[in-house]
């Protein structure tokens, strides 16, 4: 009997998860695409031409909904590209069935900007006790980042001192401003405080408090932006001998004013506000009059460059490697529908699901990716269309 998987999400993430799933239909089965939106999910899996995607319909806010889902097409395994916010509700599907889980980024509270692993990392003993698998963080940042983490500490590092994890998107959509994601996810990260690790402790910043420019290859100099990031917070656990971990993320100076004038005049607001006799939340009204991200694969141009440098030691001397990724957006979207935003978080995910699905990866409880070997993902990379590159700095 085939196995099944269960996609859940039909943005742009989702689209490419669902291509690439295709691409590897021997290890994926039966490929099941659910989001509350059918007509999302009938749109992608008519893009598909080799092979039959069925759909469905589920509000992954209420877990008995996904429960029942599961259990109606006997899923083997869930791929979470819904909302952060819906985490805790599919993870908890997934234990009440017996049924490996797998997501993107980490559990979001819907009322509060803030995002954290501690929940779901509770969720650890109920996933060993149901004898399955829980993934964190199979995306490109959390996720490939994670992993080439990894890779330095197994192959290049004794000890690894510092870690800078450098987030770039040189990547133009001809709009005057948009979000490559989500947009009220991707607003309330780049407004949140900044925080980093050091020493022990976690140091906090002003917003965009600390710059650097920094030359990414094959795009050249940006302004980056020290930010919080999730994958530090599972890093500062299982890379040996760390001493700082930071965050940046380049924006340009457009963005930067959008996004300012938004927030002195309350649109990033997460609160409700009374206009004309209704509650708005002003960061959700923000998010109904902005593109929709999926909508932008066909017009954006440009590259994208996502990468860390490691600093340690190496056999009693000093060593610092640089591993990145380069993807082209043009090219991302003639082969999925998608830009390469999209693309570098949709192809990890598949990449960790199909290595779970192999047991190459495999551990019952909740695991983040540098938990694992990085030899067989770095290996996938490059053959499922993230090659990546290393040079000595």
């Amino acid at each position: 009997m085939k196995k099944t998987t269960l996609i859940i999400g039909a943005g742009g993430v989702g689209r490419v998860v669902v291509h690439k799933c295709a691409m590897n239909v021997d290890v994926f089965g039966n490929i099941v695409l659910a989001s509350r939106t059918k007509s999302k999910c009938d749109i992608i899996a008519a893009e598909i031409k080799n092979v039959t995607i069925q759909t469905e319909c589920v509000d992954a806010d209420i877990t008995e909904d996904i429960i029942s889902l599961i259990k109606k097409v006997n899923a083997a395994i869930v791929i979470n590209v819904a909302l952060p916010y819906q985490d805790l509700t599919i993870m908890d599907a997934c234990i009440a069935c017996g049924v490996d889980y797998l997501d993107t980024a980490n559990y979001e509270h819907p009322d509060e900007a803030k995002f954290e692993y501690k929940l779901q990392w509770e969720r650890d003993a109920a996933f060993r006790k149901a004898g399955i698998m829980g993934l964190l963080g199979s995306g490109f940042d959390p996720g490939v980042t994670n992993v080439f983490c990894a890779y330095a500490q197994k192959h290049y590092f004794d000890e690894i001192e510092t870690i800078d994890i450098l987030d770039c998107n040189a990547g133009d959509h001809g709009y005057a401003f948009a979000t490559n994601f989500n947009p009220e996810i991707n607003l309330r990260e780049v407004s949140a405080n900044g925080r980093y690790w050091e020493n022990g402790k976690w140091i906090e910043t002003e917003p965009m408090e600390i710059k650097m420019v920094w030359d990414y290859p094959e795009v050249g100099e940006k302004d980056s932006y020290l930010l919080y990031h999730e994958e530090m917070e599972s890093l500062v656990k299982h890379i040996k001998g760390l001493k700082r971990i930071r965050f940046f993320m380049t924006f340009g100076e457009s963005y930067l004013t959008h996004m300012k004038c938004l927030q002195n005049v309350g649109m990033l607001g997460i609160e409700p506000v009374e206009h004309q006799g209704q509650k708005i939340v002003p960061m959700e009204f923000l998010k109904t009059l902005l593109p929709d991200p999926a909508s932008l694969g066909p017009r954006t141009k440009g590259k994208t460059n996502i990468g860390i440098v490691a600093e340690g030691v190496k056999d009693g001397k000093k060593r610092k490697i640089y591993i990145y990724q380069v993807s082209d957006h043009e090219k991302c979207y003639a082969e999925v529908n998608s830009q390469a935003v999209s693309y570098t978080t949709g192809v990890p995910a598949m990449i960790g699901a199909k290595l779970m699905l192999e047991k190459k990866w495999y551990e019952e409880g909740v695991h983040n990716m540098e938990e694992f070997d990085p030899d067989p993902f770095m290996q996938e990379l490059n053959k499922q269309g993230l090659p990546w590159k290393i040079k000595e700095l």
